[in-house]
């Protein structure tokens, strides 16, 4: 053998031995350290979002509460005029069932039933709920999810916003709802309604955010919805829009009868200070600087020398209303109120409708071109007449 086979054939055998070793030292390795551990795959994507809306439901439902009305009306009963059934023993039956036995004058009495939901919001039995649900009634029954019943007495309502506050007494400690921050909200989050449509007490469905601020919608006074396609049907209302956390994010109201997804809901930071004046004095005061106003345009804009389509514009001044005593005038644009910029006429008036009444606050307009700032002290809304600041019609 020639010296360089041998020494090929110790290289040869080096390469094995280092392989070799290196499979001994990954098996002792291996056997050292154990079996490699299984990756724990998180918890899929649709069981946690399954488990989120279950945990909502479990927590809120509770505090979700069927409302009963009885309306009652009376309404005088027909004659019966003379005939060959006249004096058919049926149709006497009949007649003496819904309106009562004939008598010279007799009215027969009706009990006009009505649905709708509302939530719990305070542990001494406030509950709250729409304005529309308890219009108009002669008796409220509260019922709870346990199916126990209560008698409720209408504390304070609100037709501008479309909210009311009725009161029952609990016999024992009851689930309370928590209200949200929906100046937090975003489009494309998830929203769950609970409530009882058509009588369904305690019903979920899920959707999301389709929109906030919404306006014009021609349902209240004051309106700054929440649009959400979680199914609301008739009895939904006064039921709670609720988020993921657990919180009431609004107050369902109403629904476009002409389309399927679309639901509106009153957001909770403007049911937060509706329901706390309803629960100390049973109504709510309002600030009020008397204009009408008038909406922007991009061609109103242009033909005021305005930058951009901001603002409301002063359609009519009231007389005697603090507008008027702090020099506003017709065609003067408001664009800055209490030191936050106006976007719009509904932004206007929800501002000044909350703001304190009595308190002096700044207001910036837009008058020939030029920038105005003057001092103006909020009043009280009347109740009758212009009661707040409105659209020009």
């Amino acid at each position: 053998m020639t010296l360089r086979s041998a020494r090929g054939l110790v290289a040869l055998a080096i390469v094995f031995a280092s392989i070799g070793a290196g499979f001994w030292l990954h098996a002792i390795w291996t056997t050292r350290r154990g079996p490699e551990p299984s990756v724990a795959h998180p918890m899929n994507t649709a069981d946690a979002l399954q488990a989120a809306f279950v945990t909502v439901a479990e927590r809120v439902r509770p505090a979700v509460v069927h409302i009963g009305t009885v309306q009652v009306a009376r309404a005088r009963r027909p004659s019966a005029s003379p005939g060959p059934f006249a004096d058919d023993p049926l149709l006497k039956e009949f007649f003496d069932q819904f309106f009562g036995p004939r008598s010279p004058g007799n009215r027969g009495e009706f009990h006009q039933p009505g649905l709708g939901s509302g939530v719990i919001v305070d542990s001494r039995g406030y509950v709250l709920t729409n304005f529309h649900v308890i219009k108009g009634a002669d008796g409220v029954i509260v019922r709870l999810s346990s199916k126990r019943e209560y008698r409720g007495r209408i504390v304070g309502t609100d037709a501008k916003t479309d909210l009311a506050v009725v009161r029952f007494e609990p016999e024992a400690e009851v689930t309370v709802a928590t209200l949200g921050n929906s100046d937090a909200l975003r489009v494309g989050e998830w929203a769950v309604a609970i409530g009882n449509p058509f009588g369904l007490d305690q019903t979920v469905t899920v959707g999301v955010v389709s929109a906030t601020g919404r306006a014009d919608v021609g349902i209240a006074t004051y309106e700054n919805f929440i649009q959400t396609d979680a199914s609301i049907n008739p009895g939904n209302s006064g039921g709670p829009l609720v988020n993921l956390r657990g919180e009431v994010i609004g107050i369902n109201t109403a629904i476009v009868a002409t389309g399927q997804g679309i639901g509106f809901a009153i957001p909770a930071n403007m049911v937060k200070r509706v329901t706390a004046q309803l629960i100390d004095r049973g109504r709510v005061q309002r600030g009020w600087i008397g204009v009408a106003l008038q909406p922007m345009s991009p061609e109103l804009a242009q033909a005021m020398g305005l930058a951009d389509a901001k603002g409301a514009i002063v359609a009519r001044v009231y007389p005697g209303s603090p507008a008027a005593t702090a020099g506003l005038a017709q065609n003067d644009v408001i664009v800055s109120f209490d030191g936050t910029p106006v976007e719009d006429y509904h932004q206007l008036q929800r501002m000044s409708s909350e703001a304190e009444v009595g308190r002096t606050v700044k207001v910036d307009v837009m008058r020939r071109h030029e920038k105005k700032s003057l001092a103006l002290k909020v009043a009280e809304a009347p109740d009758s007449g212009p009661s707040a600041e409105s659209r020009a019609k």
